[in-house]
Parts: C-alpha cells; sequence; structure tokens
C-alpha cells in the first residue's frame, strides 16, 4: 500500500511539474485545435473545391491575339451588352434599358449600376471600344452611350452582342475569370481560366498551329480533350482504351460550294442547278443542310425547295449549254481539309460531262469559278453582307457576286422589321429566293467529333 502511494505521489508531481513547464504551450494547442477544427468543419466544401477542384486542359487549332480570343474563351469570361435567345429576342445583360430614336439612327443604351470588370474596377460606358462601320459612338456619362448610325437599321441591336473584353483577357461578369496566360508577341499560347462558381472546373486552354500537332499533343498527354470535324482523327483514337469519343452536329459553319454567279457558263441560274442536282448527298461527313439558314435558328424555314440527286437531267442542262467552241468546264478552289470532297463534287461533275480543274489553295482567290469551303452563317438570320448586290465588290462580303432584286427586297426588308415574327416572315421569303437564284450549293453541317480522356 505504502509503495502503491508512493508511485501515485511520483506520478502527480512528475505531472504538476510537467503542466507547471508547460501550460503555456497546452493551452495554445488545445485553442489552436478548437479553431482548426471549426475551420476545418465550417470551410471544408470550399477548401475540398479548392484543392480538389477538376482542372480540364482542352486543346484548340489556331492562332489568337490577346484582344481578339476564340470565341469560346471569350463567351466565359465576360458578356455583351444585349444577347438574342432562341426566340429572335433581345435580352438586356450589360443594360438596363435602351431607346431609338424616330428616324432609327439614335440607340440609346443605359447601362447597369454597379458593374466592374474581373480585375475589380468599375465598368462605366468609357470603357466600351466598338468597331462598327457606319456608327458613331458619343459616351454621354458614366451610364450612358448613344450609337449615331449613317442610315436607320432597326436591327442595330444585334450587333451588340459579341460580349466586351480588355487587355489583358480582362472580361466583366463572366462565368470565369482569366488566371494566368501565356504569349508570344501577343499570340495566346496558353489561358488558364477560374471558375466564379465553386462546381466549375479550372481551365487551361492550350492553342495549337494544325490538327495533326494537336492530336500528337493529345497522346502525349499535354491535354485533356479536343474537337475536330476531321473523322479520320477521331478515328485514330478508336483503339485508346482511356477515350472517349463523341460526335455531334456542328450547326454554327456549313460545307459550302460557292458559284461565282459572273463566271461563264455559271450565270446562268439553270446551270448551277444541274450542278447541284450532279452532286449526291454524302451522310458521312455531316449531316445534310436544307438552305442557308440553320435548324437552330428561330428564323429556320424547313419547306424551302431542295434539288434531289438527278444526274440524267444534269447532263441534258449541261448538253444544252455547251457548244463546240464553249466546252463545259470548270473549277474548284478549295482547301487542303476539303481535298476529299473536292475530289468526289469533281467526279461527280465529270460524270455529266463538265471538265472539272480542282485547285488546292491557302486563299479565296478572288475570280474563282467554284469554291468548296467551311462557311460559318452569323447566328441572326440577317444575312446583307453575304447575298445584297452592293457588297458584291467588298472583300470576302458578297463572293458569289450575286445581284438578284428578290434577294436584295427580302434583305432589306428582314432588316427594317421590328417585330420576330415580321422578320421570320420576310426571312422565309428570303430563303425561298436564295435557294431559286442558286448562288451556293448549301451541302452539310459538319460532325464534330470530341476526343476526350476518361
Amino acid at each position: 500500500m505504502n509503495l502503491v502511494y508512493k508511485k501515485l505521489r511520483y506520478y502527480y508531481w512528475l505531472l504538476k511539474a510537467f503542466f507547471k513547464k508547460n501550460l503555456r504551450s497546452i493551452i495554445v494547442s488545445c485553442v489552436g485545435s478548437f479553431f482548426l477544427i471549426f475551420l476545418i468543419v465550417n470551410f471544408y466544401p470550399y477548401l475540398s473545391a479548392l484543392i480538389l477542384r477538376k482542372h480540364d486542359v482542352i486543346g484548340i487549332v489556331g492562332t489568337y491575339k490577346l484582344q481578339n480570343p476564340p470565341s469560346e474563351i471569350l463567351n466565359l469570361i465576360s458578356n455583351p451588352l444585349i444577347n438574342v435567345n432562341d426566340k429572335g429576342q433581345i435580352v438586356p445583360l450589360l443594360i438596363n434599358k435602351y431607346e431609338i430614336s424616330k428616324d432609327q439612327k439614335i440607340y440609346r443604351f443605359h447601362l447597369k449600376p454597379n458593374l466592374y470588370w474581373s480585375n475589380k474596377t468599375r465598368f462605366t460606358a468609357r470603357d466600351i471600344r466598338l468597331d462598327l462601320k457606319g456608327t458613331e459612338m458619343k459616351v454621354i456619362d458614366d451610364l450612358t452611350i448613344e450609337f449615331h448610325l449613317d442610315q436607320p437599321l432597326s436591327i442595330f441591336p444585334i450587333y451588340l452582342t459579341k460580349p466586351l473584353i480588355k487587355y489583358p483577357l480582362i472580361g466583366i461578369a463572366g462565368l470565369y475569370d482569366r488566371q494566368s496566360y501565356k504569349s508570344n508577341r501577343g499570340t495566346i499560347k496558353e489561358i488558364t481560366l477560374v471558375p466564379n462558381k465553386k462546381d466549375f472546373a479550372t481551365i487551361t486552354y492550350k492553342m495549337y498551329t494544325n490538327e495533326d500537332v494537336l492530336g500528337t499533343a493529345y497522346k502525349k498527354g499535354e491535354i485533356r480533350l479536343f474537337k475536330t470535324n476531321k473523322k479520320t482523327i477521331a478515328d485514330s483514337f478508336n483503339s485508346f482504351n482511356n477515350t472517349i469519343i463523341s460526335k455531334t452536329v456542328d450547326y454554327t459553319q456549313i460545307i459550302t460550294l460557292f458559284f461565282n454567279t459572273e463566271a461563264g457558263m455559271l450565270e446562268d441560274k439553270d446551270v448551277r442547278k444541274a450542278l447541284v442536282e450532279a452532286i449526291p448527298n454524302n451522310k458521312v461527313f455531316g449531316q445534310i443542310a436544307s438552305g442557308p439558314i440553320p435548324p437552330t435558328s428561330w428564323a429556320f424555314y424547313s419547306s424551302i425547295k431542295q434539288y434531289p440527286f438527278d444526274p440524267e437531267k444534269s447532263r441534258t442542262v449541261i448538253e444544252k449549254n455547251a457548244t463546240a467552241s464553249a466546252p463545259a468546264q470548270l473549277s474548284i478552289s478549295t482547301f487542303y481539309d476539303y481535298i476529299d470532297l473536292g475530289e468526289d463534287i469533281k467526279k461527280s461533275l465529270e460524270n455529266i460531262g463538265v471538265k472539272v480543274t480542282l485547285k488546292v489553295l491557302s486563299y479565296i482567290p478572288p475570280d474563282f469559278e467554284m469554291l468548296l469551303s467551311s462557311w460559318s452563317p452569323p447566328t441572326d438570320p440577317d444575312q446583307y453582307f453575304y447575298w445584297h448586290s452592293t457588297q458584291a465588290v467588298l472583300e470576302n462580303r458578297n463572293i458569289t457576286h450575286l445581284k438578284s432584286l428578290k434577294v436584295d427586297n427580302y434583305l432589306e426588308k428582314g432588316r427594317a422589321q421590328l417585330g420576330v415574327a415580321g422578320r421570320k416572315a420576310v426571312y422565309q421569303q428570303f430563303q425561298k429566293a436564295i435557294m431559286d437564284e442558286v448562288p451556293a450549293h448549301f451541302m452539310y453541317y459538319p460532325y464534330e467529333y470530341t476526343i476526350e480522356r476518361k
């Protein structure tokens, strides 16, 4: 009993001495541990989102400047003054309201207050930099801006749908903020975006010169995801066990065969129709297009005239048009990406008696006869710049040199209409007219393949 008592006293004095010597450290440790547990319990969702947040690395083909990043990135980091929804209605984003003068030549926009750029500086009307031809921009005050037009234009707001940015890649109220970037002489090499919502992934975009280099980067593990319109590239990854390949239709572009309506036999629209009817539809490359406005548009008209495959009828028209002194011969100008399709078209036209030369170029020649290329129609159905006769002399606008009073009339009416219903009716007539004139053969919407690592 004596021995037990002595041991207890020994441990008592030992503990007392320990606590006396280390009391301050013990108290600090306990308090610190309490607050640490409190912080972990309360802020775990935020800490885990920060530490464990998914990070996507995406590859893109192209050369882009800091002042003009890819639209995919631009739409993530900023917003435009207004947006147009899928019903064609104008939706204010950075503005509260706008007014139009009676002559439709002055537009006044009132900005929302308390908006800030991603670098925390206040957004004002003086920050807006837009280069719109035939328009003068006037800042009234910090929250008010006016656009003075040379000519009245009822659809002017649709030209304000591009997100605003300022150097370097600073946006307004975007889903993402630019965290960092790498560039070489102003050309973007890499951009990292961080989300403004906790459930979104951080994204790094890496730029590559062409799709072959892009595919190699994926194989090396430099990127996790990329997209391509080339089936051959997508198929090359079929044997990769760690890769998912998905296919969608890219309605933002139409693979199109443009006709120079001032070039020899192509002046005759019956000849242009015959050429279209000589080319079979090919669903291997994409979804068949029916006109210049995609089915995703509120103005799309599904009942416009089509030209079914009829090589015998085409041959009759070509033989009637051709003479001994002027045999049927044409050239197709195209780009490297469309050589295979160009060869198919060449073979189809030669089957109806047209001698065809295929030219592979790196630019659009002003004097082409037929041009096979990708065309990105505007999101709004207004296609004035592409088909109106007054645009034929301007570079990269009405490249077919189409001159049609009927087409001109509908394009002008579409710009003069204020309401969506009125515009829709006009653009239905426009689609009928353009398909009757056949300045181009709208072939298909290409498939887009997403190659993604599991």
